[in-house]
């Protein structure tokens, strides 16, 4: 340490100052913990106070610390940040599709019984199933509690909401529904096979197995019949679709927006027709969505629509739902192209893609399948080096250039 000190002495760096820096930076990383310590210390006693056994409050909150990844993916969510054309060719893959297809078999009586009881069609709780946690595979990275406990002692505006989730999270665990070790999920402390939030569990969680135990994390049936519910008290019906791609005539310039409801009659005054060129059938009112502007799809949502979005409110995911439903019944996919000539990756090309760079010489680390900094710099690195516009985005254009098919 002493000689890389003075090395960085000789080249002009001033040691008194980079020491008070270091001291700073030890100073405040001791303040944050002691910040999120005492914030910690206040929640459990809140817990308790709210009925959570102690030996939960203790076990669940113990080891708490600062987690810089939980803060900074607060300000940041893909649906917002992502192309479309990357989010469903990440979320709506093949092996997704196939995987949906061979689950809807295997889960063929629970499936049934579920769409029977709630009146919610089968195919759009597979894929929220698939969408949320790939079918029960990947649950999320984060122990909930631990999430949610930064967020409430560092979350900013919303700790007050964040406080109130990890005290349900105790609760859940408190009441025997789901074992101490089994919160794991999201960085905002979702969790289960279909990711439900702790109020949201609290309050619509079904026992659908029978077993006396709400357990969205190690029963299916319970997780299905969960999400078919969550569905069924946000407005879906079966009696109407979730909607349908559409014609918009060349020039549109009428009203769009998920929110601005018309009759098919005025729709079809306003020379909008079905995909095929064929006229409106549907006699329910609907709203037109245009997620990538006036170049790309355009669809005809019913207020089903905004039962899958309320489960996460994005139109990027309330459409890779509806696509992947539509597939995994054997429906047909949207036909108009994205607007754009550097479509998105699946899953696999993306895995495909980090073996190529490190192929190429443009190390990122060890290949899963995942977009992280590392590849996101291998890409840039890759880019520059044939001279496209850098972008750090994992995109057709880069891995066809590596040699991807």
């Amino acid at each position: 340490m002493r000689l890389e000190m003075l090395a960085l002495t000789r080249k002009g760096v001033c040691l008194s100052g980079l020491i008070s820096g270091l001291l700073a930076l030890s100073g405040g990383l001791a303040a944050q913990a002691a910040s999120i310590d005492s914030c910690v210390s206040t929640l459990k006693a809140q817990a308790v106070k709210s009925g959570v056994r102690p030996q939960v409050a203790n076990q669940m909150l113990s080891g708490v610390s600062y987690d810089e990844k939980v803060i900074r993916f607060s300000t940041s969510q893909p649906e917002h940040k992502t192309q479309i054309w990357d989010y469903m060719a990440f979320l709506v893959d093949p092996q997704r599709i196939a995987d949906g297809k061979k689950l809807l078999k295997q889960h063929h009586s629970t499936l049934s019984s579920v769409e029977k009881r709630f009146g919610v069609d089968r195919h759009v709780v597979l894929a929220v199933w698939g969408i949320e946690s790939d079918y029960g595979q990947f649950r999320g990275d984060f122990y909930t509690p631990h999430a949610l406990a930064n967020l409430a002692c560092a979350g900013g505006r919303r700790s007050k909401y964040f406080r109130g989730e990890l005290i349900k999270t105790l609760q859940i665990a408190s009441r025997g529904d789901v074992p101490h070790s089994d919160f794991r999920g999201s960085w905002a402390g979702a969790f289960g096979q279909t990711q439900f939030m702790p109020s949201t569990y609290i309050s619509l969680a079904v026992d659908f197995d029978g077993d006396g135990r709400k357990d969205l994390v190690n029963s299916v049936p319970d997780a299905l019949a969960s999400t078919a519910n969550f569905l069924k008290n946000a407005g879906w019906r079966n009696s109407r679709l979730w909607g349908f791609e559409v014609k918009v005539p060349k020039g549109y310039s009428g009203p769009s927006g998920r929110k601005k409801y018309a009759s098919m009659s005025t729709w079809t005054k306003r020379g909008l027709k079905n995909i095929d060129g064929s006229k409106f059938k549907s006699k329910q009112d609907t709203a037109l969505i245009r997620p990538a502007g006036a170049n790309g799809p355009a669809f005809l949502v019913t207020r089903n629509f905004k039962a899958l979005r309320s489960y996460n409110a994005s139109t990027s995911y309330g459409l890779a739902i509806a696509l992947l439903s539509q597939l995994v019944s054997g429906g047909e996919p949207f036909k108009t192209p994205w607007p754009t000539n550097d479509p998105g990756l699946s899953r696999a090309q993306r895995l495909e893609l980090q073996k190529l760079l490190n192929r190429n010489g443009f190390d990122v680390g060890e290949p899963d399948g995942k977009v992280g900094p590392a590849t996101r710099a291998g890409i840039k690195k890759a880019e520059a080096r044939y001279g496209l516009p850098v972008t750090g985005r994992p995109g057709w254009t880069i891995y066809n250039k590596l040699g991807g098919r």
